[in-house]
């Protein structure tokens, strides 16, 4: 094969490709109208629609005027943080923040539940000393905690839940079925820690009410990082599944678990179908592998070895590395893909780098460009549809409350991948229309798991409005 031949046949691989993942703004109303319609579905009954709708029993946000210190403990991965803040009130909000990062040893991720949560609460111990040492604090009132755990669990309370299954790196069998408030709350006992567990959140839920302290506004709490999730505030009485009495604030918070999101409409290719199918977790999770940092390198990966395979673009090269899944990773696309060097070089260094490919043309380089450029739109703007089928559901897709509607977004693939940033707000702005859109903003909001955590500890403390 020719190189000019070998040239053509990867660009009919790319047009394929963009072909196959092309997102008008037709297809993206369907999605975000289906994405409303299984959000009631799934808020109809128990196992109503593939979007769980988890009740989160959160029914009060914080409103900015919450008072006094609390804690915070986030664990979602390798890593945990615990915080602290002090709270002034309306007119001083976050007085002052204090935090930790502390690594997981790698044994405790797949020991004994006792392990891993008497390992947290020995370093909470340590924190919670520091700080009021360095505080002076002591006013007779017990510490109170908001636990971000962001783990499939089935919620019993504001402040209980059981773990469903572990996901990420850990596989802590004993803890499966049990509540994870209990198993923390027994470890700090144990540690003589007197400190109570206000709330059970997650990060989505964390990210909702972080925002919402500053802004009462904020109506929905996104991540779109490794994984992706969205949490909302819906009508108490809007909830069909609901049983027992309505929260007297009248609301409740809803978890989604919207990355298992599936409709005919959404745009798969046969790399998407292989992944999934030699996925952990085949058929599920189908919105989140389309759209979520820990998919989009893995979807370039595999184009790229077709290419190869197919056409032979990148010379005679040792497929190893390109046939590893996983090795391409989404800072990688990310980086090849804001490459503005005049002769492409990044992209040079990240082939070479990660996928042992040299002496690539400027034109091969520009393919390469161009295939990071159709996966990371298609995720943006499929994202971009979910958010629009959220303001659809609450009635704030089109302008005629005159309400402002804030969309508070965290996780690194928003933060860091700027061209995946842009393509989304602007793909919003060209659903809404430009009417609707000036009243709809989204906003990057930094922490929200952590600082969520210890802001709805303050907003369900049992020493609120006893002052």
């Amino acid at each position: 094969m020719t190189a000019a031949e070998a040239v053509a046949m990867a660009e009919q691989v790319v047009a394929d490709l963009r072909e196959k993942c092309e997102t008008p703004p037709a297809l993206l109303r369907e999605v975000a109208s289906a994405m409303a319609h299984e959000m009631g579905a799934g808020l109809e009954k128990e196992g109503g629609s593939r979007v769980k709708m988890l009740l989160s029993y959160v029914d009060k946000l914080p409103t900015g005027g919450e008072e006094g210190s609390f804690y915070g403990l986030d664990l979602g991965g390798t890593n945990f943080r615990v915080l602290r803040v002090q709270l002034g009130g309306n007119e001083k909000h976050v007085v002052n923040r204090e935090s930790r990062e502390v690594s997981i040893p790698p044994e405790l991720m797949s020991g004994s539940s006792s392990e891993l949560f008497g390992f947290i609460a020995s370093e909470l111990a340590k924190f919670v000393a520091h700080e009021e040492k360095c505080a002076k604090i002591s006013n007779g009132k017990k510490r109170e905690l908001g636990f971000t755990f962001s783990f499939p669990v089935k919620q019993r309370s504001v402040a209980s839940g059981t773990l469903v299954k572990w996901t990420k790196a850990f596989s802590i069998d004993d803890a499966v079925g049990e509540d994870v408030v209990a198993e923390l709350q027994t470890a700090m006992e144990k540690q003589g820690l007197d400190m109570h567990v206000a709330a059970l959140i997650n990060d989505a839920v964390g990210t909702l009410a972080g925002a919402r302290y500053y802004d009462k506004d904020v109506v929905a709490g996104v991540i779109f990082g490794t994984g992706t999730n969205a949490a909302y505030v819906e009508k108490a009485n809007t909830i069909p599944k609901w049983e027992g009495e309505l929260p007297n604030s009248g609301d409740m918070v809803i978890n989604m678990e919207w990355g298992n999101f599936c409709s005919s409409h959404l745009p798969v290719t046969e790399y998407d179908q292989e992944l999934d199918e030699e996925s952990l977790n085949p058929g599920e999770q189908i919105y989140e592998k389309l759209i979520s940092g820990m998919y989009l390198g893995e979807i370039v990966r595999r184009v790229l070895l077709k290419i190869s395979l197919d056409s032979s673009l990148f010379g005679n090269i040792d497929h190893t590395k390109l046939k590893t899944h996983f090795l391409l990773r989404t800072p990688h696309i990310s980086a090849m893909h804001h490459d503005e060097t005049p002769d492409l070089k990044i992209v040079a260094e990240k082939l070479e780098e990660n996928l042992e490919i040299t002496g690539t043309s400027l034109e091969t380089r520009k393919l390469v460009v161009e295939i990071c450029d159709i996966v990371a739109r298609r995720a943006a703007r499929l994202a971009a549809a979910g958010l629009a089928g959220i303001l659809k559901k609450l009635g704030r897709d089109c302008n005629a409350q005159e309400q402002r509607s804030v969309i508070a977004i965290d996780g690194g693939l928003f933060e860091h991948y700027t061209k995946f940033r842009e393509c989304l707000e602007s793909t919003l702005g060209e659903l809404l229309g430009e009417e609707a859109s000036k009243s709809v903003s989204v906003k990057h909001a930094d922490d929200g798991s952590g600082i969520g955590a210890a802001l709805i500890a303050a907003s369900q403390s049992q020493y609120r409005n006893v002052e």
